[in-house]
């Protein structure tokens, strides 16, 4: 067998295969031979050479998109927005219709799974560092008043990323509104106002 010369554009072809499936039938509906039929061509072997399961090509296209779109280096263009206001960009940008959120939006289902709930936790390890380089950038420039960035980054992705996922803790509508309130409240109280009056109307729009 040809050794693929291209396997960019293998790898490329099976995110956007998978994409398009996930979107359109959901995570769990869609299997590796669904995949494989939507990949134009390419056989199991080509996906089996690149990917060992369904689940690692839902990690690598989460990631691929969230560093295309990745909010936290959009933020940091903005040089003219002080660092609150870049998390507040950040937060906004979360209500946007990209494929990242759709996706993100798409995996709800999987909460159940304590393999995707681990990857849940890894990803949220991951994305505290980013809330505390703004945070102590909003600490610098005087728009945000604490003491404790990376205490703070940390607690704002845990009450935000997993403790307000109803798969996680079951809530109706209104308990989940509640929660949003009540984050909003902890982190005025802490000296993180990040959810202002703007955000809470897109959460009510989203809701």
């Amino acid at each position: 067998m040809p050794r693929n010369k291209y396997p960019e554009e293998t790898v490329q072809k099976i995110l956007d295969a998978s994409l398009k499936l996930f979107l359109e039938k959901g995570y769990e509906e869609t299997t590796v031979l669904d995949i494989i039929g939507e990949m134009g061509g390419l056989t199991r072997g080509a996906f089996y050479h690149h990917f060992k399961s369904k689940e690692e090509v839902f990690d690598a296209l989460c990631e691929k998109l969230f560093n295309e779109s990745n909010p936290f280096e959009r933020a940091k263009e903005h040089t003219e927005l002080n660092g609150l206001e870049k998390l507040k960009f950040v937060l906004k940008t979360s209500f946007d219709d990209t494929e990242h959120h759709q996706l993100s939006m798409a995996s709800m289902q999987l909460m159940g799974s304590p393999a995707f709930l681990k990857k849940l936790v890894e990803s949220n390890q991951e994305l505290a560092p980013m809330y505390q380089e703004l945070i102590e950038e909003g600490i610098q420039d005087g728009s945000i008043k604490t003491e404790h960035a990376k205490l703070l980054a940390e607690l704002f992705v845990l009450l935000t990323n997993f403790w307000s996922i109803p798969t996680i803790y079951p809530m109706t509508p209104e308990e989940t509104w509640e929660k949003f309130l009540m984050i909003k409240n902890i982190m005025d109280k802490l000296g993180l106002p990040v959810i202002d009056d703007e955000i809470v109307e897109l959460c009510r729009q989203h809701a």
